[in-house]
């Protein structure tokens, strides 16, 4: 069947449409929204009140956006063979230094002891992010290694800064971050510039490619004069300055600094976050818009769990299983497997014969049932050979 130049098939949407890697989560996160829909209708209602938009999408929005944020830097890291650990340990020490600078100061509630918080923090982060590149570019420590050190001792940097207290602070630009408005949530509009800002610079620019070289072939990289320390430095120091970010945005949510519970476990969120939208573990290709889909499961299904009335401890029990059904779904050997059983068919032994029987430039012979090794080189002297006894059978 022919085609006008320039267009395209049906068939060639629907075969790219099931070849994408962001199918099957795009299809999870369709069915976390309609099962919730299913059991409360109000669940994708969206209301504007006093200019701002409230509901469940939106809030779903809103809490996810720390996770977005830190997933975010997690799939530059991953993109280069390595894996953060210490996000969520940075994450609670941005916050424990920004409050306690905040409530520190002379006038608690002014604008400017609010910057001087964002400041020290996310320029703590800056120095967490550079000691992780130090030694994982340059010592060649193992990144699960090297950022487990930080993980492991960030928790107790934050209670150092705390005194093991919870910082709570009374200013309203510093609660702006995580709870503010401006139609959306400001926390949402601070992760989607951030989205936008890195999609802009990695696919507009050679990065993105550099990236993908060092996750591919580090060695290789440096011998085609690739600076791949550099690079690996920083994505490390852009993952840390991420997972400070979150960290003001979750720690001015609630107005406190928590250092035992800031960030809990949201390293693994984020982990999953990039492994549910496609990026390989293995270093490599990376997908910022499969980041985003895999960040809204993540918070999606927390959100259900929580509407269900199901105890929190049993959330990572659910995540767990639609963690690993998704990655299931996206496995090299599943997929391969569907495409077999799609070409597979009634009408395949059909095409098996004919094809067998137009390499032996005729019919299939007598006395070669189908299936039996045979070169075509060999078939005709065999139909030859078989001939003078089928006419002597016959008479």
């Amino acid at each position: 069947m022919s085609t006008v130049p320039g267009t395209t098939t049906a068939p060639g949407v629907l075969e790219r449409v099931r070849g994408s890697r962001l199918l099957w989560p795009v299809v999870a996160l369709v069915a976390l929204v309609v099962a919730n829909a299913a059991r409360n209708p109000g669940f994708v209602s969206i209301r504007l009140q006093d200019g701002h938009l409230y509901g469940s999408l939106v809030d779903i929005l809103k809490n996810g956006a720390p996770t977005l944020l830190i997933a975010l830097g997690m799939t530059l890291v991953i993109a280069t063979r390595g894996i953060d650990l210490s996000v969520g340990a940075v994450a609670a020490i941005a916050g424990a230094v920004a409050c306690t600078t905040i409530a520190g100061t002379t006038d608690p509630t002014s604008a400017g002891a609010v910057t001087r918080g964002i400041v020290l923090a996310l320029v703590l982060c800056l120095v967490l992010g550079l000691w992780n590149g130090f030694l994982v570019a340059l010592l060649g420590i193992q990144p699960i290694i090297a950022t487990l050190v930080l993980m492991t001792a960030g928790r107790g940097i934050a209670m150092l800064i705390t005194d093991g207290q919870i910082i709570t602070v009374r200013n309203d630009a510093f609660r702006e971050i995580g709870a503010g408005f401006l139609i959306l949530p400001v926390s949402i509009l601070i992760a989607l510039a951030a989205l936008g800002a890195v999609a802009l610079v990695t696919r507009r620019s050679a990065l993105g490619l550099l990236i993908e070289s060092v996750g591919i072939n580090p060695e290789a990289s440096r011998l085609a004069g690739l600076r791949s320390r550099t690079i690996i430095w920083t994505v490390y120091v852009f993952a840390a300055l991420c997972a400070g970010l979150a960290g003001l945005m979750i720690s001015s949510n609630v107005s406190a600094a928590d250092a035992n519970n800031a960030g809990l476990w949201i390293e693994m969120d984020a982990i999953l976050a990039v492994v549910i939208g496609g990026t390989s573990l293995a270093g490599g290709k990376y997908s910022l818009s499969g980041t985003l889909v895999g960040a809204l499961i993540i918070q999606t299904l927390t959100t259900t769990v929580y509407s269900m009335g199901i105890a929190p401890e049993v959330t990572l029990v659910f995540k767990s299983l639609v963690v690993i059904a998704v990655c299931l779904l996206q496995a090299p050997k599943v997929r391969e497997r569907f495409r077999r059983h799609r070409r597979t068919g009634p009408a395949e032994p059909t095409a098996g014969v004919a094809s067998w029987s137009a390499d032996t430039d005729g019919p299939s012979a007598p006395g070669h049932p189908v299936g039996q090794d045979a070169s075509p080189a060999t078939a005709p002297a065999t139909n030859a050979s078989t001939a003078p006894k089928q006419k002597v059978a016959q008479s």
